[in-house]
């Protein structure tokens, strides 16, 4: 059958009333079909705006044969895909906490969120939102414009009632008053409201316990810290918002993806 008749075609179990009526020795019981669910997923994978370039990313595909690395990117792969398993609790809420991934560049960070956050949709059908945190202020700041299409309200309400959230790049915006109100904003908003929240960041969370990333020296200065991008407040609240995951390896787009390009 030819797609376009495959996505017109009546669903033969609830003949396109989106219902099906469960007799139960009355009136019948009516439950959404499982078609409803079908066309849902599509359009909140569309809605979670991930960029072209992460939409293929899966745990599955994770590439985790990284020389030095393998055990430490298994281990971050399979606190992923627990998470995922253990999102919905068995008194049907879901869960209040994320996890924040943290590394150098190139190392996956983005790739795990976004794996994450795309599973919970296709398996739970959950509402997320993927935001990029630079190209978050900067649409903030479009708004101030007396010609703007939309307001900071109107920018700012989906990233913070998304059901799941992926905030790419913590840290990545030199953390003036403004920029740090907004953040506040932001992650008080999610926390307060017990929304679970995905983080990366290239900044390190605590000196203490973290190997330097492979691709470093022994002289190389020790890698910035969260702390000097974040006012105390919310790195207090993100110590309970998310569990911290560690990437410590080389930059596998200059290592393997850059030489794979060569003519």
């Amino acid at each position: 059958m030819p797609e376009a008749e495959i996505s017109n075609a009546v669903c033969p179990e609830c003949d396109g009333r989106g219902w099906v009526v469960e007799q139960d020795g009355k009136a019948g019981t009516a439950r959404p079909c499982e078609c409803q669910k079908r066309g849902r997923i599509p359009r909140l994978l569309e809605a979670a705006g991930v960029p072209p370039r992460y939409r293929g990313c899966r745990l599955a595909n994770f590439n985790i044969n990284i020389k030095g690395a393998k055990d430490q990117l298994v281990q971050a792969r399979a606190l992923a895909a627990r998470y995922v398993e253990s999102f919905l609790r068995p008194d049907g809420r879901v869960r209040e906490t994320g996890l924040l991934f943290i590394g150098p560049p190139g190392v996956g960070k983005t790739h795990l969120a976004v794996a994450v956050l795309v599973e919970l949709v296709e398996r739970y059908g959950v509402p997320g939102k993927f935001v990029d945190f630079t190209s978050l202020i900067h649409q903030i700041q479009s708004t101030f414009d007396p010609q703007a299409q939309e307001s900071k309200a109107e920018v700012l309400e989906p990233v913070v009632r998304a059901e799941v959230l992926v905030l790419d790049e913590l840290g990545a915006q030199k953390p003036t008053a403004w920029v740090t109100d907004t953040l506040y904003l932001i992650l008080n908003t999610r926390y307060t409201q017990r929304r679970p929240t995905l983080f990366t960041t290239n900044y390190r969370l605590d000196p203490a316990g973290e190997r330097p990333p492979l691709d470093r020296g022994a002289d190389a200065p020790a890698p910035e810290l969260l702390a000097s991008r974040l006012p105390a407040m919310l790195l207090s609240r993100l110590y309970e918002m998310a569990q911290p995951v560690v990437l410590d390896s080389v930059d596998y787009r200059q290592k393997v993806l850059m030489p794979s390009r060569h003519i």
